[in-house]
């Protein structure tokens, strides 16, 4: 009995060590500004109920043919739209974990017979595939206290990091990968509501990636496998997608308050011609759609906005300048400005006559 007491020392000790760092990760995560909504820690729900961390579950396995049993960490945005979405799609979603108590219990009321933990690493005896989706500088430090078993599978939801950033959760048989909506979580609905169609990029060796294909068009999206490498790049073009489309209703709001307009006024004004625009630029193509001053060389045109701008909206300027600079290359290359009407446009936007 003597040797079984002392493996089941050991035992324990892994487990506070395991605590301890899972801890310690998150404390530096919030000491660095990254909010993880905290709530009491060294604890996991089951239902209504909390127990300690330490408390031992079977690992959750599906039959043959089955869809595996899906876990998430992270209850916010992304966490409960993946989670209701996957629900409504018939897969499995066992567990949800989050430090945030009122995060837990909206994902719980949302996806019913998900278990709730307050600790990520509970949530391993819970799941096969187990999906970070919190914010990307917590993906590491998380994925650093997770133990996986031979069988089970993790993928984070970032679109700029790669899936060797959860090599430390892995162990033999087990797999890493990424998937990641092409969605703009502001909200449940609508969030839901956009993934029908919407692109989710994947990574992972090719069994791990099927599973996430079809999981990926279990929620209505199309599957994308991007080459190794070029997840900076694709994460920038979707930063100005949606962060960068933002960023220009906000400039155009500004320099709209010019006309007396509100921002429910300046948006149901503009944002049409901005609808036009896209809808253009997907028919006929990005060069084809351009319209304005750059595509008739009118420098005058130009330092008429730059006047009204700095009088009325001198923050708009520097966006002005570079989208104004950005469309006279897209006219040069098109072939609508002459050599001298490029020269005249560029010195009229740096301020010259």
């Amino acid at each position: 009995m003597k040797a079984w007491d002392e493996m089941e020392a050991a035992a324990r000790r892994a487990r506070a060590e395991r605590m301890a760092e899972h801890e310690a990760a998150l404390d530096e995560l919030e000491a660095g500004g990254i909010d993880l909504n905290p709530a009491p820690g060294g604890t996991h729900r089951h239902g209504d109920l909390e127990h300690a961390s330490d408390h031992a579950h079977p690992h959750a396995r599906s039959g043959p043919g089955e869809r595996p049993v899906v876990g998430i960490v992270g209850a916010g945005p992304v966490g409960l739209t993946l989670g209701v979405a996957l629900s409504r799609a018939g897969w499995p979603v066992g567990a949800v974990a989050s430090r945030d108590a009122g995060r837990r219990e909206r994902f719980r009321e949302r996806v019913p017979g998900a278990r709730a933990f307050a600790d990520a690493t509970a949530l391993v005896d819970e799941a096969e595939l187990i999906l970070l989706a919190v914010p990307d500088d917590a993906i590491a430090p998380i994925a650093g206290t997770l133990r996986l078993y031979a069988g089970q599978a993790i993928a984070h939801t970032s679109g700029l990091l790669g899936a060797d950033v959860l090599a430390p959760a892995l162990a033999a048989g087990t797999q890493a990968g990424a998937f990641h909506p092409l969605v703009a979580f502001a909200d449940l609905e609508r969030a839901l509501a956009a993934l029908p169609g919407a692109t989710i990029a994947i990574e992972g060796d090719d069994d791990l990636a099927a599973h996430l294909a079809d999981m990926a068009e279990a929620i209505g999206g199309s599957p994308v496998r991007l080459a190794p490498g070029s997840k900076p790049a694709y994460h920038a073009a979707a930063v100005l997608s949606a962060g960068g489309v933002v960023a220009l209703l906000d400039t155009i709001r500004e320099v709209a308050r010019a006309l007396g307009l509100e921002e429910a006024g300046a948006l149901r004004i503009f944002v049409p011609l901005v609808e036009q625009a896209v809808a253009n630029a997907l028919a006929l193509g990005v060069e084809s759609a351009l319209t304005g001053p750059a595509t008739r060389g009118d420098a005058g045109t130009v330092r008429a906005h730059l006047s009204a701008l700095a009088s009325s909206a001198p923050d708009a300027l520097p966006v002005y300048r570079a989208l104004l600079e950005r469309d006279i290359a897209i006219a040069t290359r098109r072939g609508a400005l002459s050599p001298d009407a490029t020269e005249r446009l560029r010195t009229a936007l740096a301020g010259g006559s």
